[in-house]
């Protein structure tokens, strides 16, 4: 595995938990910038796992992504 495909992969995953930190605190997307960390981190984490996909197979990258990354949210306390 290359490190740029890991690279991509952890910023795919802190991006994810970050939009997941948003979902929560944004109360029904009723404040703004938490609705706006939400956004900006879903985009995020579906921009760095697309672009992960050109050196890792998708379920391998998939895998890994939504594992971590539902760890992270769990940790955090989402």
């Amino acid at each position: 595995m290359n490190p740029t495909a890991l690279l991509f992969l952890a910023l795919a995953i802190a991006s994810e938990v970050a939009g997941a930190a948003g979902l929560k605190a944004s109360e029904g997307f009723g404040r703004l910038a938490p609705s706006a960390l939400a956004l900006l981190g879903y985009a995020l984490a579906f921009y760095f796992l697309a672009h992960n996909l050109r050196s890792l197979p998708l379920g391998v990258a998939y895998a890994i992504w939504s594992g971590l990354g539902a760890m992270g949210s769990v940790l955090l306390g989402c």
